[in-house]
């Protein structure tokens, strides 16, 4: 049994709208070995190993239908028994996970099970699949063991699992803000491995770690871990805290006791969480030996006056105490019989205690400091206490060190609730903590004493929101209101767009509307991730990385993601779910690979930008594929799209009152038309978008109602949309690789980077559109990971369409031979009727366009699908004729074109376009 592959999926994916993890699991010879096969030995070493798998419904939907599964008939398989094990390991570390789904992959491949399960942390989901192979291989007979060995210990790789979980866990404090915030509708994300944690999106976010916030004053921290100047601080205002001074080294430490008097206290100078504090101390000895463990938190050590009574944390948050507890140290309570070791047991079998932070309660442990404890009572561990008798195995209540913690919110005295909320607003703090001991909590200090240990800076929630005893308080709540205010915003509004063709253009428009109507958008594409119309980062960002990068930028204010077909499958969605999610088109486009044969499966991917739309879905109504995307989204709106103005469905959702984008002809042209509500709004005619080319494009047409629907669905401005699509062009600057002209030449070029049979088709239509005076010559490709029939369909997309063919490949093989590809698309080419003597083999690219760029005569238009698309471009710019001079003609040099395509192209270059009345203005560049 081995794992042959693994994807982590950190958002919607096609197994679920959460992150899962999916395993390829090769069973190998266990195929043969179902649960029942294996018998009660193994089904019972596993139910005691993971006690809770009893409680696992499985298909029967009720506790202990997994058991059942396994044991009747056949039972069932080991993929399904390890996809339960890794979901209980999660939940024994303290993960609320519960979702899993196996299945068989193929006929073709038996034994061989696609595991999914749910995960709350990445890397702990992972180990709790390597962990539960392991466990499952332990139990197996000998013979069959392939992961295990006898050495191999259970209790030991479970204990070392939680512990590797709980330090990639958030922790309790961080989780219950995070938690706080998700009941808000507030979105986060998780910055590094540690607590830092991002609320809310792009310039509405606010960062916590821990409990400190990015409004917790840096100075405020600092006074707050500088325990003597807190000190002073706080006695400069009269409230109460004990004497105390600072020493480097044990003798002064023994003078510093002798000093202040009576017993003392002794702590390091910058520590927290309770680690080397020794208290109620009084003798030499034992200052000297507090020094010392003291001195291995700090340099400085601080020697104060002990206070006697009970230890409590009070809560400030926003300057108001919303929480008090009670702490007490870790401890036994003799009963006469068991000694010290076995009363650790006991107490540590209690169902609230675990490892660190894996529960409410933390074990308890017999180390060195409670070795010493025990020292100064006269015990061992194997001492016997008395019946009734307490003995403290801790000098701190810290609860990370086995202490226990009961609610005091409700009798806390007004004189102390006030004392604290001073005390915190001393030291400047959003968040504080402030350890106050006091022998009852219910009176006032000023009528029995009491005092002020330290005010923490970064308080822990765990005590508060489940103490051991008492009323759990909402500690996070007030914080998150604190730094989001009833009305203010957390989110930017997203919009996810996705197809085979167009999403890249579609991407670039609504991104460019959203600019000119104020926004700052960010924009992720497969050529970069673009902040405010900058690119910052370069490749194909159109995975959940380059998502999260973008919502975690502070500047922007909405978030434009293209999202591909490959990042879908390799790691879904990097957002839980979108404002505005629009699909465009499903082709023939990688088909083959990773699992996706068809293009019904292929639809199936790209539907999940669909499926976690928020507000609005939009849908091209003119594909099939597509337009059955309705019915799998829980969008509020649907909003189709559609060239056909007499689309028998549209026309239907129109008269209900739905929203669409249709095309409509007029007088004038076509007009993109806008409906919503019953009401019919006019937009814009076509040959006014510059990136139509007078509206011969007319995938560029479909784009452009696409990022219309998806902007007016965002509350987009009909005046900014309209002023975005005037002002959006096809430029290499603006839409590099997306039919950007050049007609500086004395033939025009087209480049595209259309890499499938509907792309290149859609730009071979074009072709026929223009009217060309001369020849119309074609660079054509396909990528190497393409089966030959996709490339075979290429070579259709084009065939007949123009005079002259040059065939090449991409730099990058993909795993075919060097000419393998140009020879495939040729071959075909001469298949479909096209004469060998139009037909140029010339493998390598950039030799590939010169090529056509020679053979160009004036009045030709050079067609070019690139793959590098920089150098391409660059080559074609910097093209120079032999003989000719640096610069490039004249235009009165140039033998005109047809009036119509001459001034399409080279207007469209030029930024000149025409207004409704035929005039002509100088477009003002656009970012």
């Amino acid at each position: 049994m081995r794992i042959l592959n693994r994807n982590v999926y950190v958002g919607p994916s096609q197994y679920a709208r959460f992150p899962v993890i999916r395993l390829e699991l090769d069973l190998g010879v266990l195929e043969q070995w179902p649960t029942a096969k294996l018998g009660d030995a193994f089904i019972d070493g596993l139910l005691q190993a993971l006690p809770g798998l009893a409680e696992h419904g499985c298909s029967y939907r009720e506790p202990g239908g997994f058991i059942r599964r396994m044991r009747e008939g056949d039972g069932t398989w080991l993929g399904h028994v390890l996809e339960h094990v890794a979901i209980e390991l999660q939940n024994v570390a303290g993960e609320d996970v519960t979702f899993g789904k196996t299945r068989s992959i193929s006929d073709d491949r038996p034994g061989v099970y696609s595991v999914v399960y749910e995960y709350a942390q990445r890397e702990e989901g992972i180990a709790a699949g390597e962990v539960a192979l392991k466990l499952l291989d332990s139990l197996l007979p000998a013979e069959l063991r392939t992961a295990t060995d006898a050495a191999w210990n259970w209790e030991e790789e479970r204990d070392g699992f939680i512990r590797y979980a709980q330090r990639r866990a958030l922790g309790p404090s961080t989780a219950s803000l995070v938690r706080a915030a998700e009941d808000r509708g507030i979105p986060w994300l998780r910055l590094n491995e540690q607590s830092l944690v991002q609320l809310g999106h792009g310039r509405y976010q606010q960062r916590i770690q821990a409990t400190v916030t990015g409004r917790t004053p840096h100075i405020s921290v600092e006074l707050a871990s500088d325990k003597e100047e807190t000190n002073k601080i706080l006695a400069s205002l009269g409230l109460p805290v004990p004497r105390q001074e600072l020493v480097q080294n044990a003798d002064g430490a023994w003078r510093a006791a002798r000093r202040l008097g009576g017993t003392v206290v002794l702590k390091p100078y910058n520590g927290n969480h309770g680690r080397g504090i020794t208290i109620n101390i009084s003798e030499e000895g034992d200052v000297r030996a507090a020094f010392e463990a003291a001195r291995e938190h700090s340099r400085s050590v601080i020697v104060e006056t002990y206070l006697a009574g009970d230890d409590h944390r009070l809560l400030v948050v926003n300057g108001e105490l919303i929480a008090a507890t009670k702490r007490t140290p870790g401890h036994v309570v003799g009963d006469g019989e068991r000694t010290v070791a076995e009363l650790v047991e006991i107490v540590n079998s209690d169902p609230r205690r675990g490892i660190g932070h894996e529960k409410v309660l933390t074990r308890l442990q017999l180390d060195r400091e409670a070795e010493l404890m025990l020292e100064r009572v006269g015990y061992t561990a194997a001492s016997v206490p008395q019946d009734g008798e307490v003995v403290p195995l801790r000098s701190t209540a810290n609860l990370s060190t086995g202490g226990t913690a009961t609610d005091v919110t409700d009798i806390i005295h007004p004189d102390n609730r006030a004392m604290a909320e001073r005390a915190v607003r001393a030291i400047g703090l959003d968040v504080g903590g402030v350890d106050f001991l006091t022998t009852n909590i219910a009176e006032s200090y000023k009528s029995i004493g009491g005092g002020i240990c330290e005010v923490n800076a970064a308080p822990g929630f765990r005590m508060h929101i489940a103490p051991s005893e008492g009323t759990p308080r909402d500690a996070a709540g007030p914080v998150i209101e604190m730094l989001f205010p009833p009305g203010a915003p957390s989110r930017v509004p997203i919009a996810a767009v996705t197809g085979t063709n167009g999403k890249t253009t579609t991407a670039r428009m609504l991104a460019h509307i959203a600019k000119m109507a104020g926004y700052t958008p960010g924009l992720t594409t497969t050529d970069g991730v673009y902040i405010d119309g900058q690119r910052t980062v370069e490749g194909d960002m159109t995975g959940p990385v380059s998502a999260r990068m973008v919502l975690a930028d502070p500047q922007i204010d909405i978030a434009v993601l293209e999202t591909a077909r490959g990042g879908l499958l390799r790691a879904g969605m990097g957002v839980p779910e979108v404002d505005v999610g629009a699909v465009i088109n499903v082709a023939s486009d990688h088909l083959g690979l990773k699992g996706i044969d068809t293009l019904e499966q292929l639809a199936e991917v790209k539907r999940i930008v669909a499926e976690v739309a928020r507000e609005c879905a939009v849908l091209n109504a003119d594909d099939p594929n597509v337009l059955k995307m309705s019915g799998y989204t829980d969008a509020k709106v649907i909003c189709y799209v559609t060239m056909n103005p007499s689309h028998p469905l549209v026309r239907e959702h129109i008269r209900a009152g739905g929203r669409a984008c249709a095309l409509e002809a007029g007088i004038n042209g076509h007009m993109i038309t806008l409906y919503d509500k019953g009401s019919h709004i006019p937009l814009l005619w076509t040959h006014l978008i510059p990136a139509t080319l007078e509206g011969r494009a007319l995938h560029n047409v479909q784009n452009a109602m696409v990022a219309s629907a998806m902007a007016f669905s965002l509350g987009i401005k009909l005046d900014d949309i309209r002023h975005g699509l005037r002002t959006f062009d096809t430029t290499f600057f603006q839409a590099p690789g997306r039919m950007n002209v050049y007609g500086e030449h004395p033939f025009k070029v087209l480049m595209d980077y259309g890499h499938n049979a509907h792309a290149v088709g859609v730009m071979a239509d074009l072709a026929q559109r223009l009217d060309v005076s001369g020849r119309r010559i074609v660079v054509v490709a396909g990528p190497g990971d393409r089966r030959d029939e996709d490339l075979r369909e290429i070579a259709a997309a084009v065939a007949g369409r123009f005079d002259h063919y040059v065939c090449r490949r991409d730099d990058g093989l993909r795993g075919r031979d060097g000419d393998e590809v140009p020879r495939i698309i040729a071959k075909s080419l001469q298949a479909a009727g096209v004469d060998g003597d139009h037909i140029s083999i010339i493998p390598d690219e950039q030799q590939a366009v010169d090529a056509a760029l020679r053979m160009a005569l004036p009045g030709d238009l050079v067609l070019v699908f690139a793959d590098a698309l920089t150098r391409t471009w660059k080559q074609i710019i910097r093209f120079q004729p032999d003989g000719a001079t640096a610069a490039p003609q004249s235009r009165a040099e140039v033998p005109a074109l047809d009036a119509t395509m001459d001034e399409q192209l080279v207007a469209a270059m030029a930024g000149v376009v025409r207004d409704e009345r035929g005039l002509r203005f100088e477009r003002e560049e656009s970012d």
